[in-house]
């Protein structure tokens, strides 16, 4: 493999010229790795080693193409070029060699370089053959030691590349886990969300706990959690077949802004305490956003009610409070079906079916009710102030208007007045 140059290290790739690259300069890292395996990716993330004057190149390359400049670390020289479909991070060497630079990376798989002025891939750690055995093996236990979120970012890695952990790097692992919580929360949950969007993910996650790493950040899981977790993307595969429309809606992001997935919420949703107030304060230690905190903690609440919901009453209420949170919901509710009451394949979906399909229909007044009457007209046609009751007089016309008891704006002022009487 190392003889192997990957057409994707090709410098007619990169969204720049190699003219602009000095002499000499490395690829390295993530982008050198994957190309090796033959992973291809829609976004490209590179990473270059220069051995002087790092962040002067990146400010001339992002001049020259008018793209983005970020000065990640002025203390070891790390800029960022962001193009718009690629980044490139220009890196100081560390050490006086590319060797000393690489042998203070965290895995061999990591630490292969690639020098595109002269096509050469320079391996010093053997790198190679740990990507063809599929293994990931330490550099040295203190360059673990160094940066703690390399500890997690092993089973992240493992995860993604369907690699195994080498034993003695998992032993080093398990007896620096502890070391782990002095990372940044936010650099946490990064990892964190990487391995519930990857298939192995729930795997990793649960050798991570046996091996001492995620208590510190999830200390309510038990064994339970992490067999919930094992079916969440199961159950996500039996809404899709039935439901593709349900099955996209799982794939979209919380919000443009927060890239967790719904079916990401149900996934955090299965490691956390089950009572929605504890589970907030552990979200919020992680630095989770608002909206994924709220999207958690609704789909905790919300999810038994789902099968009890039986009446237009009481589903109103549950469309009503789980808004776009709903498909989380579906999912936490087949989850629980699948484990505690052993319910497998189409079975466990009888009793969400009409459920998901009233939320599905965008014309059904249950799940997406349209108002007969505003707030500002009923408070004209009733002569009432602004007040909590307006919110309730309109709900109660809404159940209403779903239960045929009124069709007309002048037929829901009537109902509306009723109730005030009483």
């Amino acid at each position: 493999m190392s003889g192997f140059i990957p057409s994707t290290l090709a410098p007619e790739n990169w969204p720049f010229s190699l003219e602009w690259l000095p002499q000499p300069a490395y690829m390295v890292g993530g982008a050198v790795r994957d190309a090796m395996l033959g992973r291809s990716r829609e976004y490209l993330d590179l990473d270059f080693v220069i051995p002087s004057d790092a962040v002067k190149v990146a400010r001339t390359i992002a001049h020259r193409y008018q793209a983005g400049f970020v000065l990640l670390d002025p203390v070891r020289r790390i800029a960022r070029v962001v193009f718009p479909q690629a980044t490139a991070d220009f890196a100081q060497q560390e050490g006086d060699s590319l060797e000393t630079d690489l042998h203070r990376r965290d895995f061999t798989v990591n630490a292969i370089a690639y020098n595109p002025h002269t096509q050469e891939i320079i391996d010093p750690l053997n790198g190679c053959a740990d990507l063809q055995a599929g293994v990931l093996r330490m550099i040295a236990k203190a360059n673990l030691k160094d940066d703690p979120l390399r500890l997690l970012r092993a089973y992240r890695q493992a995860a993604q590349l369907g690699f195994t952990i080498e034993p003695a790097t998992q032993a080093a692992i398990r007896d620096l886990a502890s070391q782990l919580c002095q990372v940044a929360a936010e650099r946490v949950r990064v990892e964190i969300g990487y391995l519930l969007a990857s298939p192995q993910g729930h795997t990793w996650m649960a050798i991570a706990e046996n091996d001492g790493l995620l208590k510190q950040f999830f200390p309510n899981t038990t064994p339970e959690s992490f067999r919930k977790l094992a079916v969440v993307d199961e159950v996500a595969d039996l809404l899709t077949k039935h439901w593709p429309q349900l099955g996209a809606e799982l794939q979209g992001y919380v919000r443009e802004t927060v890239k967790t997935t719904w079916l990401g919420i149900a996934k955090l949703a299965c490691l956390v305490h089950p009572d929605p107030r504890v589970a907030e304060i552990e979200l919020q230690k992680l630095t989770y956003s608002r909206a994924e905190i709220r999207a958690v903690t609704t789909a905790l609440k919300l999810f038994p009610q789902l099968k009890t919901a039986n009446t237009q009453r009481e589903q109103y209420f549950v469309f009503q409070e789980a808004g776009m949170v709903f498909a989380a919901i579906a999912v936490l509710a087949l989850v629980q079906d699948t484990l505690v009451e052993a319910m497998s394949g189409d079975n466990r979906l009888s009793a969400y079916s009409p459920l998901i399909t009233r939320y599905l229909n965008p014309d059904d007044l249950v799940a997406h009710p349209t108002q007969l009457v505003s707030g500002k007209n009923l408070m004209i046609a009733l002569d009432i102030p602004p007040s909590p009751l307006v919110g309730e007089l309109l709900t109660e016309i809404a159940i209403a208007r779903i239960e045929g008891k009124v069709t007309t704006t002048e037929a829901a002022i009537a109902f509306a007045r009723q109730l005030l009487k009483g």
